[in-house]
């Protein structure tokens, strides 16, 4: 029973075409090999520091020259961890955000802002540590996915600012809020810490908040990642006696203060209380606006 309840659960999570579960899977597994290398270590099972080495492979250094030895760590770095509150905070973050995140957008375009948003915070804290403003740095590498954690969490907050989550000791709050809250604790943190990383920090934000800007004015950047289907374009539709059917442009959102009023009033007397055209543009955010998904 237990088993079949297991395996259930894995089919689930696993089959539901969210790429979460296979990120935090692949932050936790790579979390407890590192651990398991040390504790082999310490217990002088292997005589060589894997812990160590791991760490330093799989973080993206401030040197360039050792970059160019590991570029690898341009990616890698996103996925390690090296605290056991670190991961499991940043997890159950990824985790309430993607939730929220696929209400109004899809996989394409989370993946965008997540690759990224890594990518590029990667690239700017490399090009600042070399400066001599920050040559002695208390941490000379980077590893930590909070970073593209802060580009999701900008991109969905500027997209429904006004969405509600009820939090333990402080009832409901705004996205927004929780946002900013957010962002000011991890940016001061990286600004004592590892100050290349706050500005990398600082760059993601406005990085998530620029896609979902773009996204508004009609401006889909994941739409690298789509293929296009050739055969689709020569495929042509004839509809009545010549008429040219309506067409729904497909980077439409629907309108930012009506989305806002809608989830006020589902905060204030619950969905039933909405009345069916409200329930129709709550459907169209939540499902025309995973374009092209």
């Amino acid at each position: 029973m237990r088993e079949n309840s297991f395996k259930n659960f894995i089919r689930t999570t696993f089959g539901s075409g969210s790429p979460i579960p296979f990120i935090i899977s692949g932050n936790v597994a790579l979390f407890f090999l590192i651990y398991l290398f040390d504790i082999l270590f310490e217990l002088k099972i292997i005589s060589i520091p894997l812990f160590q080495w791991t760490v330093d492979q799989l973080s993206l250094p401030t040197n360039f020259q050792a970059f160019i030895q590991q570029p690898w760590s341009l990616v890698t770095y996103n996925f390690l961890y090296t605290g056991l509150f670190n991961v499991a905070f940043d997890c159950l973050w990824l985790y309430w955000l993607g939730n929220i995140f696929f209400n109004f957008l899809n996989k394409r375009q989370f993946l965008f802002i997540y690759i990224f948003s890594g990518l590029l915070a990667g690239v700017i804290f490399l090009i600042f540590s070399h400066l001599a403003l920050f040559s002695d740095l208390p941490n000379p590498y980077l590893n930590t996915g909070s970073i593209t954690i802060a580009a999701i969490l900008a991109s969905i907050a500027t997209l429904v600012p006004k969405y509600e989550l009820r939090l333990l000791l402080f009832g409901n709050v705004k996205l927004k809020t929780i946002a900013i809250v957010y962002f000011a604790i991890q940016f001061l943190f990286f600004i004592l810490t590892n100050k290349p990383a706050a500005i990398s920090y600082f760059c993601a934000v406005i990085f998530g908040m620029g896609y979902t800007y773009a996204l508004q004015s009609g401006m889909d950047w994941s739409n690298i990642f789509k293929k296009k289907d050739k055969k689709r374009s020569k495929l042509k539709v004839v509809v009545g006696h010549g008429e040219r059917p309506m067409q729904q442009h497909r980077y439409d959102l629907p309108n930012q203060d009506q989305i806002d009023q809608i989830l006020d009033k589902i905060s204030l007397s619950g969905y039933d209380s909405l009345s069916s055209h409200e329930k129709e543009i709550l459907f169209k955010a939540s499902n025309n606006n995973k374009i092209d998904g």
